[in-house]
């Protein structure tokens, strides 16, 4: 039987979720829940490209087996961004998320230290398990950085969106 992300991410070490620079934290309090869904805020022109990380913890609520929302922190713990770790629901096997860093601190290097962390993390439940990972086509920044920490694309394709994978 397959097990689920959950499974696969609740026995990891702590220092496994934590880097340098950010670390990540399964959201479990009303705290957390709260920044993530009315205080974490992107640019305007960056709201057609995320969906809020309400409607990803609605998400997570009726699948919480392989939805697992969290909060991107700077390593003193001030939160500063929200993702939401999953299993790929697309063609094939793989992990996948979705995350955003709040506006006020995005252009710092934090997305992509909490991409790299969030590698780490999904390498270390399953290091044989393809990482993919979907954008729009326009969203040419989101493709920089996909390709910066060693995504190719591929010719799958997500719906509409461009699909880029971590082998």
């Amino acid at each position: 039987m397959e097990k689920s992300l959950l499974d696969l991410l609740k026995n990891l070490p702590g220092d496994t979720w934590l880097s340098e620079t950010v670390g990540i934290r399964k959201i479990e309090n009303d705290d957390d829940l709260w920044y993530a869904v009315t205080e974490c805020e992107l640019l305007p022109e960056q709201e057609e490209f995320v969906n809020p990380a309400g409607f990803s913890i609605g998400r997570a609520y009726l699948a919480p087996n392989d939805h697992i929302p969290c909060v991107i922190c700077k390593a003193g713990g001030e939160r500063i961004g929200f993702i939401v770790l999953k299993k790929w629901s697309g063609s094939g096997a793989g992990f996948t998320w979705s995350y955003f860093i709040d506006r006020g601190f995005q252009g710092m290097g934090y997305g992509k230290a909490a991409a790299k962390l969030a590698i780490k993390i999904l390498r270390a439940a399953d290091p044989k398990m393809p990482i993919k990972l979907s954008t729009e086509a326009s969203n040419v920044k989101a493709q920089k950085l996909y390709r910066s920490i060693g995504f190719t694309k591929s010719d799958e394709l997500d719906g509409d969106d461009l699909v880029f994978i971590l082998p």
